[in-house]
């Protein structure tokens, strides 16, 4: 079987959808539809539900030793996923962590590091919200709490889990972001902006991290059913109680609409999103892909993901910074 590198996936990505083919055939070349994870350890945010509940589930079931966590212990979705380990005799735990708090932040992955016995294998940043509306109806309040959460917590729980990473010279870390980090949908409040934030700082990532061995995968879902949407309407629908009518008067139709969002129309199966995670987990360091779109329906990111590496291998390539810049994209 031929080698499956990041140069494969973009050599001759020249037309939208073929870098999202390429990726989805490397994964399927590299490694099984199921995965061993065996040895290896997963830390995991905003496991209540969605994507990170399905992923502490499924990594676990694979094999992998699991610190699923989740704010505003305790909680029911805590203790039904600490049920499912002792009944299913899986290598999981439930920590505290809320992703806005250092402190919490620090001592979940001091517990996770002490009972792993050594630092993570795999960091899973997915914790993460929405406030929808237009931009100028987002107050300083609703501003602060989605880059807070979106983008600094992301960063709080890299830069918890990167010295252990480096002290072992090895290490993975995904950075759920969306389609809308790279294109943008009108009334969608700071989404977009905090997750174009987050793929600039995670592609910055992958570069630096390089001389410690240190793949970062950006993941990038379509729009999928799951609990986000309940948890958008209860913070769209506190901002709404807020907005003045100086502001509200220039979006009323838009206004009216905020909080009742209720998913419609979206059937695609949030596992896709795990089960491409742990494939990847499982694919050789270095040859992990930079993004992985991941939705069954249209990938409008692709040809942006295509031009950006192309630009980024062309411009610097031949820099000081050439190396870093090649060994993420294999030019």
């Amino acid at each position: 079987m031929p080698s499956i590198t990041r140069r494969s996936l973009l050599a001759g990505a020249a037309a939208t959808g073929v870098l999202a083919a390429n990726a989805r055939s490397a994964l399927a070349q590299t490694v099984p539809m199921t995965p061993n994870l065996a040895g290896k350890s997963v830390f995991i945010t905003g496991c209540s539900s969605g994507f990170g509940r399905l992923g502490a589930e499924t990594y676990a079931r694979l094999g992998a030793r699991v610190f699923a966590t989740m704010r505003n212990l305790p909680r029911p979705e805590a203790d039904e996923l600490r049920q499912l380990a002792l009944d299913a005799k899986l290598d999981l735990y439930v920590l505290p962590l809320d992703v806005l708090r250092d402190d919490e932040v620090d001592a979940a992955v001091a517990e996770a590091e002490r009972i792993n016995g050594g630092p993570m294998d795999v960091l899973v940043n997915n914790a993460g919200i929405g406030i929808s509306s237009p931009v100028e109806l987002q107050d300083m309040e609703a501003t602060r709490l989605i880059f807070d959460t979106n983008v600094l917590g992301c960063h709080r729980v890299a830069r918890a889990v990167l010295p252990g990473m480096r002290s072992k010279g090895a290490g993975q870390i995904f950075q759920i972001s969306s389609q809308l980090g790279r294109v943008i949908v009108p009334y969608s409040g700071h989404y977009s902006a905090t997750k174009f934030a987050l793929e600039a700082m995670s592609e910055q990532m992958a570069y630096e991290l390089v001389p410690h061995n240190i793949d970062v995968t950006i993941i990038q879902p379509g729009g999928y059913p799951t609990k986000v949407w309940v948890n958008r309407n209860v913070n769209s629908a506190a901002l709404k109680e807020r907005v003045t009518a100086v502001h509200a008067d220039g979006y009323r139709a838009q206004f009216e609409r905020m909080g009742t969002e209720d998913g419609s129309g979206r059937s695609a199966n949030p596992q896709d999103v795990p089960d491409a995670i742990a494939r990847t987990i499982a694919m050789p360091p270095g040859t992990r892909p930079l993004r992985i779109p991941v939705h069954p329906g249209p990938k409008p990111q692709v040809v942006i993901n295509e031009v950006s590496a192309r630009v980024q291998t062309e411009w610097l390539g031949g820099s000081g910074y050439g190396p870093l810049i090649k060994a993420v994209h294999n030019a």
